[in-house]
């Protein structure tokens, strides 16, 4: 239960709307630097634009083209840091670009490009790039379509195959340094009196109980709510009448679906960054999970963004591309194991092409809009949300005129931080190796790292909480319980979608969901009814964004959504 009584009577120096990565990041680096925080979202942490990226941490080598050298070398910079704060989550991965004659860059314009990005990476802990010619790469990967190739780029860069937990461990660490940090809440209303926002009027979505939320007299609000940047602008009030914040559109988002599939004939064992024959538009083929994620596509959007779901053209678009590449892999719709989409938050820039908008992050001060103390983060990606917490909370103190105390998260890991070979894992093979499954510890740890004896310690209480919850997968119940307990979980699909990926493995989730809901019944107090209505959202959630049209729209295809027996 939350203590809004204690939250509405407390005063906050900073009010974070929207937690995905970005605000997640900026609420850990202001809490850490001792300012009283507060922040909320109006659905999951991480379950916006975080949950649906391609999932790597990367220099954006793409940005060269745009000449954005100070974006590339930030991203460099940033992908380091994660690799040190985050080794359980951020994990390096060696790239293949395959150059072929057709292309819209040659061989050498490739091979320049990397040295660029070998010097703005000067610092990292990576190797280097190399060169591959057409002889080697059809050696090295012979399932590659020969047919006018010239060769190829090899580099590496990093993955967090896990973007949703890492987002939550940055709401977790920013809670243990005091934020308070709060899901399933609405904003209702932004007041404001002069030229200063003063209260939040929100409503706990799960209760339905309004509440205020007040500002110091130097608080500031800062909306980092990604692609709803414009929205929440509008939720101003000054006194009882309306008051929207700005006329001018501030986002202009693109929209990026993916899909997932088994593995294949001709799979490259590491990740493939490919130029789309029929649009130009480079795309990812990447392991992950034992099985394969590919992506992104990139179009304008102007839909609801509550409602964002992969077009059956995208999903076509993105096998036929595939296919053109790796010619035995021969995947079709019946192959698609999952989907899903989401929005990027870039700046509104009418007339260009997706592709080339701006990655850079704004920090937009509304001042000149007449509201003094209101930060927007247009744009942000995931592979620098700890820099853009940095830079808003250092803009933070220059607002409050205080000198900014130093940052700590460059240094600073985040709770979970443990290296494989860590002593951690090979205690608790011998402590539980006799109830849970060594395959599931070792899951456990790749998970949770240094968080993952406290998942186990649920064992100790019941043993059957260290069974698995479908035989071909090594989560155990015991994280369904942990992620209602200490997770801040409310949901099935926070539970099965963004604290676990079962969503993503297991048949949609739903082959998960008699163990997990057994284990929230008996430890959590779901009841029958709670049960049941946790179940109708969880399939309706599914349907609206991530089960294919083409699968729900035939009928002979539908069996394939029930559980396996």
């Amino acid at each position: 239960m939350r203590d809004l009584k204690t939250i509405q009577n407390t005063v906050y120096d900073l009010i974070i709307i929207g937690g995905g990565i970005n605000g997640a990041a900026i609420a850990r680096d202001a809490a850490l630097r001792g300012l009283k925080t507060i922040v909320v979202d109006k659905e999951d942490f991480g379950g916006g634009t975080t949950s649906w990226s391609t999932r790597l941490v990367h220099g954006g080598l793409r940005y060269l083209e745009y000449f954005e050298f100070n974006l590339v070398r930030e991203s460099l910079k940033e992908r380091e840091v994660l690799l040190h704060a985050a080794p359980h989550l951020a994990k390096p991965i060696q790239m293949t670009i395959p150059i072929y004659g057709s292309g819209s860059r040659s061989y050498w314009e490739i091979q320049a490009g990397m040295l660029l990005y070998d010097i703005l990476s000067f610092d990292k802990t990576l190797l280097n790039h190399r060169m591959l010619s057409a002889k080697k790469m059809r050696q090295l990967f012979r399932s590659v379509n020969p047919e006018d190739l010239k060769g190829a780029a090899q580099y590496y860069d990093a993955q967090a195959e896990y973007a949703e937990r890492l987002c939550l461990e940055n709401v977790l660490s920013a809670q243990q340094a005091g934020a308070v940090t709060l899901n399933y809440v609405t904003v209702a209303e932004i007041q404001r009196q002069d030229d200063r926002i003063t209260n939040l009027v929100c409503e706990d979505q799960l209760t339905g109980d309004r509440f205020t939320v007040q500002g110091s007299d130097k608080a500031v609000v800062i909306n980092t709510s990604g692609p709803w940047v414009d929205q929440v602008l509008g939720l101003g009030r000054r006194g009882d009448r309306k008051a929207p914040i700005g006329t001018s559109k501030k986002m202009g988002g693109t929209k990026g679906s993916h899909i997932i599939v088994d593995t294949f004939p001709g799979a490259p064992d590491t990740a493939f960054y490919v130029e789309a024959a029929s649009d130009g538009r480079p795309y990812f083929i990447v392991p992950w999970l034992n099985m394969y994620l590919i992506g992104t596509t990139d179009l304008r959007y102007t839909g609801d963004l509550d409602r964002v779901k992969a077009d059956d053209d995208e999903i076509d678009y993105l096998i036929g591309e595939t296919n053109r590449v790796l010619p035995t892999a021969h995947l079709s719709r019946k192959d698609i194991k999952f989907t899903y989409s989401g929005v990027r938050p870039l700046p509104n820039a009418e007339g260009k092409k997706p592709g080339s908008i701006t990655r850079k992050h704004i920090l937009f001060d509304h001042t000149k809009e007449g509201v003094s103390n209101l930060i927007s983060l247009v744009g942000g990606k995931l592979t620098t949300h700890r820099q853009v917490g940095e830079e808003m909370v250092d803009r933070v103190y220059r607002k409050r005129q205080q000198p900014a105390p130093p940052c700590l998260t460059d240094k600073q890991r985040l709770p979970g931080a443990i290296l494989p070979n860590a002593p951690e894992i090979d205690q608790a093979l011998e402590n539980y190796g006799d109830r849970v499954a060594s395959e599931s510890i070792h899951h456990l740890f790749a998970v949770y790292g240094a968080l993952a004896p406290k998942v186990l310690a649920l064992v100790d209480d019941d043993a059957e909480l260290g069974e698995k919850i479908v035989n071909y997968l090594p989560d155990i119940k015991a994280q369904a319980v942990y992620a209602v307990r200490s997770e801040l979980a409310y949901t099935l699909a926070d539970i099965c979608r963004r604290r676990t990926m079962l969503s993503m493995e297991a048949n949609y989730g739903f082959d998960a969901l008699p163990a997990i809901l057994g284990a929230l019944a008996k430890h959590c107090g779901w009841s029958e009814a709670e049960c049941d209505r946790q179940t109708q959202a969880y399939r309706a959630f599914m349907e609206e964004n991530c089960i294919p049209d083409y699968l729900l729209n035939s009928p002979e295809l539908t069996r394939e959504l029930q559980p396996a027996s």
